[in-house]
């Protein structure tokens, strides 16, 4: 059966904040770049570099990003890696002295503010997330390539075929969720079981469960750290940052250390249905104000929704008695396979599908892996996820001032809400009885994306981010 191959590390990605397709996106096509000038052996011939912005990229570019995350990228930077406290004191560099160090190994003349161009009004008919590198060599001829930032940090180049098959033959071959719902049924083993066999064909399952470990580690962190920042975001919203103060308030004058003794702390304030409703919301918030605070974050399966599945992680680990590293390995696996059936039957591109490719998925995501690692069949785990995204239909990506701040944060924390509802709205069901498969409403995700305003589609030029007058003074 022909099949894409995705693995669990294809769906949870260490990066950099605000946008895994306007950010993490344009930075691995400026790396991938790298690779075609170093392929050519005329590196070293390179004076200039022009970069073009097309469609999306180009309309909320500067409040995604965009513009850095292609110089970090030219600069041959990691984004896995790369000191984030770093990020601003490297574009005022290379800003100032009007030059940047290709790959960190050979200077050339570069203006950010001639040298890339945000092209408001071209769209490239293959996905609106599109960007092109020229490199202009000594003898005046010149290298070019187009990418695609296609959601959650995959990138594709002009003219590469779609991997309709792949090299990778996984054992249990998945396409739709009624193919994961076959091998469960055929083999007996839950969902996790299934996803952790794929895995298998790209690395031993030692090294998949401490990926999968330092995924959480890297969002565990994020949460922690997004716990005790105070102040405003960048961009010139002036939107003030909450979780912290909502942690303050939350644990009054319980006394902590670190991580460990802080999620002691917040257990010992009891379980009572306005707590953890508290906890869950600010651990999104965390995450999401980190994400636009250019933070490190963990795509799952995009930054805009990168608070959604740690903050119901984290309220599994807490309030579920789920602090345990097998059950945690087991939510992600859950989680991965699911957001890579939404993207091979719909998208994970807000440009594409607006709001409820991004949002919507991650709550089906955390849906589905909450229910598997609580007990749940095979059938509730995809009845979960069915619930979660079926009640995100058609929402919409507006982010006003093209920031990934209102209404992308508090979004987060209605995607974590709605995934814990999801969830037990199916441990407590008879999936034998549902109307909605999950297939189905992949497809009617699919088919509303379509029918969607281009608008609503991460373009800024709808809903709140034309009704709320703003004044970007930092912009």
């Amino acid at each position: 059966m022909p099949h894409e191959a995705i693995s669990v590390f294809d769906m949870f990605k260490i990066g950099v904040g605000p946008s895994s397709s306007h950010t993490l996106g344009p930075w691995k096509a400026a790396l991938r770049f790298l690779d075609v000038l170093q392929a050519s052996g005329l590196f070293y011939e390179v004076v200039s570099i022009e970069v073009l912005l097309y469609g999306s990229l180009a309309k909320t570019g500067i409040g995604h990003g965009t513009d850095v995350a292609v110089q970090l990228g030219l600069c041959g930077e990691d984004p896995v890696t790369f000191d984030v406290n770093w990020i601003q004191p490297r574009i005022n560099d290379i800003r100032a002295m009007k030059k940047l160090v290709l790959a960190g190994r050979h200077e050339i003349d570069f203006d950010p503010q001639e040298d890339i161009d945000f092209l408001f009004n071209e769209l490239l008919p293959y996905h609106p997330n599109a960007l092109t590198f020229t490199a202009i060599l000594k003898s005046g001829r010149q290298i070019s390539r187009t990418y695609y930032s296609v959601g959650g940090g995959f990138v594709k180049e002009e003219g590469e075929e779609a991997a309709a098959t792949s090299q990778v033959a996984l054992p249990f071959p998945i396409n739709e969720a009624d193919d994961l719902l076959h091998w469960c049924i055929k083999t007996g083993l839950s969902v996790s079981e299934v996803v952790m066999e794929n895995e298998l064909s790209w690395r031993n399952e030692a090294e998949v469960k401490q990926g999968l470990l330092r995924i959480w580690d890297t969002m565990a962190a994020c949460i922690y750290r997004g716990c005790h920042e105070e102040g405003m975001l960048p961009g010139g919203l002036n939107v003030k940052r909450r979780a912290a103060s909502l942690n303050k308030r939350l644990l009054g004058n319980k006394t902590y250390t670190d991580y460990v003794s802080w999620l002691q702390a917040i257990r010992s304030g009891g379980s009572s249905f306005k707590y953890i409703l508290d906890w869950v919301s600010c651990f999104a918030l965390a995450v999401n104000e980190e994400n636009a605070s250019f933070g490190r974050v963990v795509t799952a399966p995009t930054n805009g929704a990168a608070g959604v599945i740690p903050a119901v992680l984290q309220y599994f680990i807490l309030f579920c008695d789920g602090n345990n590293d097998d059950k945690i390995v087991q939510f992600l696996l859950t989680a991965a396979e699911v957001g890579s059936i939404f993207k091979k039957g719909s998208t994970i591109s807000a440009a594409m599908g607006g709001c409820q490719a991004e949002i919507g998925v991650s709550s089906a995501m955390a849906a589905a892996a909450l229910t598997e690692t609580l007990g749940g069949t095979q059938r509730q785990v995809l009845m979960a996820s069915e619930i979660a995204m079926e009640h995100h239909l058609g929402l919409t990506c507006d982010p006003i001032g093209g920031l990934v701040q209102i209404p992308c944060i508090e979004r987060n924390t209605m995607g974590a809400i709605k995934a814990i509802t999801a969830s037990q709205l199916a441990l407590q069901s008879t999936p034998d009885y549902a109307k909605v498969s999950l297939d189905a409403v992949i497809k009617t995700m699919w088919d509303t994306a379509l029918d969607m305003s281009s608008k609503f589609k991460e373009t800024s030029e709808g809903g709140l981010a034309v009704n709320i007058p703003i004044n970007l003074s930092e912009c």
